[in-house]
């Protein structure tokens, strides 16, 4: 069974950065096109990154220049880079693969941005 542990979150201001982890255990994810989604308070889940397994990314409009997602594939660890974050960054966010059928969602890591 695939285990995904999202950590890095936490309570920030403005402007600031953070580094988001989501380390992957039960499979590997070399050969898997993995995402960033988040789930801001009383709104649907909603994709924000993805990285194929030749490293190409993609990014939702509103977090593009500011957000980068990179991969280890040695330490199966997907990043989320998350520069000058603003309050509608607020949510959870989780990884997982986009191929379906997707892995079991982890539990997931909160980023708060507040002044």
């Amino acid at each position: 069974q695939v285990q995904l542990v999202e950590s890095g979150g936490e309570l920030v201001q403005p402007g600031s950065s953070l580094r988001l982890s989501c380390a992957a255990s039960g499979a590997a994810i070399r050969f898997n096109t993995m995402a960033w989604y988040r789930q801001a308070p009383g709104s649907q889940r909603e994709w924000v990154a993805t990285i194929t397994a030749a490293g190409t990314t993609n990014y939702k409009n509103s977090v593009k220049g500011r957000f980068t997602i990179s991969r280890d594939n040695t330490k199966n660890t997907v990043y989320l880079q998350m520069n000058n974050l603003t309050p509608d960054d607020t949510a959870i966010y989780s990884c997982n693969r986009i191929n379906i059928p997707q892995w079991t969602w982890g539990q997931g890591t909160r980023v708060a941005v507040s002044s």
